[in-house]
């Protein structure tokens, strides 16, 4: 089946670097007649994304509550649900890695890449993950071969795009399942992610919103 090209834009982002571009304060002059529907439009727009990121977030950041709660926090990085610091945030610019490992960050990573209609990748990359973890030989057979179903093979749900035969060698591996089924595939979606989708979340205006270090106005925090 065909399907989009993971370093093109999509329509939402496009939009999103609309809004970032014209949508400052009304501007002045002889157009306003024909700017201010333009501008009320745009308006909107932004506030209809905005809306959708912290929707997205808030569903990822529940659905991921109950996993992991016992898992040691290393120093330095951070595990909260809680909206991260400006500073905090600003680590996530400094490694693809420093994204992954807070819980907030890679929640948002997921809605970001919702809004691609590319978020099979993390999915894929979240259950390659868990695979490497699993230490019974049973369970390790069952989650290759759903990994397979649901990523791999023609037509799969979640089916990322790797070449046909990364795929074959895949199909071979999981016959006797081992930790590194999925260790080429896993490393090709990471080098997509990692130069492609991150650096584009790392210039959207939620990531932006995060890094600010001025406090929110009164205003904006009841809208």
């Amino acid at each position: 089946r065909a399907r989009p090209e993971r370093a093109e834009r999509p329509v939402m982002q496009s939009a999103l670097l609309l809004v970032l571009r014209h949508g400052g304060p009304m501007e002045r002059g002889g157009r306003r007649r024909s700017s201010e529907p333009e501008e009320a439009d745009k308006g909107r727009m932004k506030r209809t994304i905005i809306k959708d990121w912290k929707t997205r977030l808030s569903y990822f950041l529940q659905n991921s509550s109950n996993s992991n709660k016992r898992k040691s926090k290393k120093a330095g990085k951070h595990r909260s649900y809680f909206r991260p610091s400006p500073e905090e945030a600003q680590l996530w610019s400094e490694a693809f890695d420093e994204l992954l490992a807070s819980k907030y960050g890679l929640a948002a990573f997921r809605a970001f890449l919702k809004s691609e209609f590319c978020e099979e990748n993390i999915e894929f990359w979240l259950a390659c993950e868990d695979f490497k973890r699993t230490k019974s030989p049973q369970k390790l057979t069952l989650k290759a071969k759903k990994i397979y179903n649901d990523f791999i093979e023609k037509e799969a749900p979640k089916e990322i795009n790797i070449d046909f035969q990364t795929k074959n060698m895949i199909a071979q591996n999981i016959q006797e399942a081992t930790h590194t089924c999925f260790s080429v595939a896993q490393k090709r979606v990471y080098s997509l992610m990692e130069n492609n989708s991150y650096p584009r979340f790392l210039e959207s205006e939620f990531y932006q919103e995060l890094c600010k270090k001025t406090p929110i106005s009164r205003a904006a925090q009841g809208t």
